[in-house]
């Protein structure tokens, strides 16, 4: 049964005083862009980083329901390479087919985690590490360690290259809907309600008669189901399956939940302030090549790499000093 109370937004954008950083920092580095780059703000630019990025919103909220229950889904990043071979083999056949086919691959490697981790009682981070394992070698022995092309005469090429009226990119436009419906079933429903007081306390939570082991299974199921489509946006969007990408992708999306404000204890969450989190870490990549295309500076990829962890610790500790200024005011 769905809640009735009344939206409020403060509410939901401060996350319980946990989510102020990464909204004060994504803010001011979108004034910095837009008043330091002749081109930042332009529908270009936006269209094409909001493209990119789709793959990396959707595992990041896949990932935050299974933080939210204390867990940790390793296996995010294979999944997608595998789903985006996947995705490449059935594009023959149009986006009707290699679409929900490549979801049902994804929907499967999180139905198989959903076994290990709530049947079986394996450690999340063993049963997720196997599967990443198995995912990884899957993708490489399906596609012969090669890229699969896809068919460029199947409509399947609209969702990562065609905009909707001309304005956002398809897979924005999907990206959008996941998170709505997510954001959703989190804030507004008896199964969201579960997944935070699993991570409240798993015991108790089973004790109070909550039916902790559908909400288990339903974090990692929707979580691989998330990595699938992630798979389809990258096959569609690069115009080949990649079974070599996603490597560290699992550590991006972590990143963008914690930095979000979702305790990695679980309990405490954010859907829109993961989704701003994933959006931080795709803009200072995005300031850094504006940066590098200025001439004033010359930045490699690694000491980019560099650059975003410290950005990322400087939010954190952001973060952590709002969440106790507001734990203070509360008290």
């Amino acid at each position: 049964m769905l809640d009735t109370t009344a939206f409020d937004l403060r509410r939901y954008l401060q996350g319980g005083g946990h989510s102020y950083g990464v909204w004060l920092a994504l803010i001011a580095l979108i004034v910095f862009g837009v008043l330091r780059y002749e081109n930042f703000g332009g529908a270009y630019n936006i269209s094409s980083f909001l493209n990119y990025n789709a793959m990396f919103i959707v595992i990041s909220v896949g990932m935050c329901f299974v933080i939210l229950t204390g867990g940790i889904d390793l296996s995010v990043g294979s999944v997608a390479a595998f789903t985006s071979v996947v995705a490449a083999y059935l594009s023959p056949m149009g986006l009707q087919v290699a679409l929900p086919g490549a979801v049902l691959a994804g929907l499967a490697f999180g139905a198989l985690n959903a076994f290990f981790v709530v049947a079986m009682n394996i450690p999340p981070f063993i049963a997720t590490l196997a599967t990443m394992l198995g995912a990884k070698g899957g993708a490489l022995v399906i596609s012969g360690a090669q890229t699969i092309s896809i068919d460029w005469t199947s409509n399947f090429t609209k969702l990562g290259m065609e905009q909707v009226w001309g304005i956002l990119p398809w897979t924005i436009v999907i990206t959008v809907l996941v998170v709505a419906a997510l954001w959703i079933v989190l804030e507004r429903s008896s199964l969201g309600r579960v997944v935070l007081a699993i991570g409240g306390g798993e015991d108790a939570s089973a004790m109070m008669g909550l039916n902790v082991t559908r909400a288990k299974a339903f974090v990692y199921i929707l979580s691989g189901g998330c990595a699938g489509l992630a798979g389809v946006f990258l096959a569609s969007g690069f115009g080949a399956g990649q079974p070599l990408e996603g490597v560290g992708w699992e550590l991006s999306a972590i990143a963008s939940v914690v930095v979000g404000g979702t305790l990695l204890t679980g309990g405490m969450g954010s859907v829109t302030a993961t989704v701003a989190g994933a959006l931080l870490l795709g803009l200072v990549f995005n300031i850094l090549n504006f940066e590098n295309g200025r001439g004033t500076i010359s930045l490699s990829a690694y000491w980019q790499m560099v650059i975003r962890g410290g950005f990322l610790f400087a939010v954190i500790i952001l973060q952590s000093r709002l969440a106790r200024a507001a734990q203070k005011e509360l008290h």
